[in-house]
């Protein structure tokens, strides 16, 4: 139902998912800074208007005041922190295939590579958290006007510097709600359609490239559909002043819905799902293709 019956090398999918991890930075960088900017803008002040109207205001102001530069600000942590987690992302996910699978030849439902996929959520968080602190850091103290970090390794020093390694690592628990079950939804989403765009009596492995592109972006939006209400939750939380929050994720929650209601858990919803279909296709692609290649050069890995 869901593979070609050849084993699964966990090292190729090491491989193949940093080269993956790196196509969805590149693509998707822009619209992330926007999804941040968006999820942590100050409350505007009676009669006056908000700091971004929406996606397409925030995307545009960003661009006159700092040029396109401001739409890569902080690249620098996912590029450092994406390649890997992606590469951990697609290591954890063959790895769980892996695990239940009792032969090489066994063909995985689709339950079992959700867990596959939820497998892969915990194997990232350990890289993710503090990856996402520093990038949201410094794609909001540029939209504050204040510069308190001069880049991605700067800001890890003074948060250690600060508050030791719990303060590099706030908002771990944030980050395993979101991702554990956002990428058993991926994988399994991902899966699912090429299966179902591979034509009769053809092989998944010969599908072409816009149906990849097509699987990769929808399974983008599934995982998104999942993951917003507790990334926006997290990015207030990991961009909070110390001490601002002492119970934790249940105090932004209690914060969010009594000052902005329950509709305040999808923002940047548009910046999340207008990046998640080319970025992840990206992501996807870049997987296959270097999946492909890693066959071809190593067949026997």
């Amino acid at each position: 139902m869901a593979d070609e019956a050849k084993p699964i090398s966990p090292l190729k999918n090491l491989l193949a998912g940093g080269f993956g991890g790196m196509c969805l930075v590149f693509v998707g960088h822009p619209l992330d800074t926007v999804k941040v900017r968006l999820q942590t803008q100050p409350s505007s002040l009676p009669g006056q208007p908000p700091m971004y109207s929406g996606t397409f205001d925030c995307f545009r102001k960003t661009l006159v005041r700092e040029g396109i530069t401001g739409l890569y600000r902080g690249m620098a942590a996912p590029i450092i922190g994406v390649t890997p987690m992606f590469a951990v992302c697609f290591f954890g996910f063959g790895l769980g295939k892996k695990l239940q699978q009792k032969s090489p030849e066994d063909v995985l439902s689709y339950p079992q590579i959700f867990a596959a996929g939820m497998l892969s959520g915990v194997f990232t968080t350990g890289i993710m958290t503090p990856g996402e602190r520093i990038k949201c850091l410094l794609q909001i103290q540029a939209s504050s006007g204040e510069t308190k970090y001069t880049g991605a390794l700067d800001c890890a020093k003074k948060l250690y510097q600060e508050s030791g390694i719990r303060g590099i690592y706030k908002g771990t628990v944030l980050t395993l709600m979101r991702d554990v079950p956002a990428s058993g939804m991926y994988f399994m989403t991902y899966e699912w359609l090429k299966n179902i765009f591979t034509p009769e009596g053809k092989s998944v492995s010969e599908l072409s490239v816009p149906r990849i592109l097509v699987a990769g972006g929808i399974a983008g939006i599934f995982n998104w559909a999942v993951a917003i209400p507790p990334d926006v939750l997290k990015s207030r939380f990991q961009t909070a002043p110390p001490g601002k929050y002492p119970n934790g994720f249940r105090d932004v929650l209690r914060e969010l819905i009594r000052n902005e209601g329950v509709t305040s858990l999808y923002k940047g919803f548009n910046a999340v799902m207008i990046r998640a279909f080319p970025a992840n296709a990206a992501c996807f692609l870049g997987f296959e293709v270097a999946m492909k290649f890693l066959n071809w050069a190593t067949p026997n890995l």
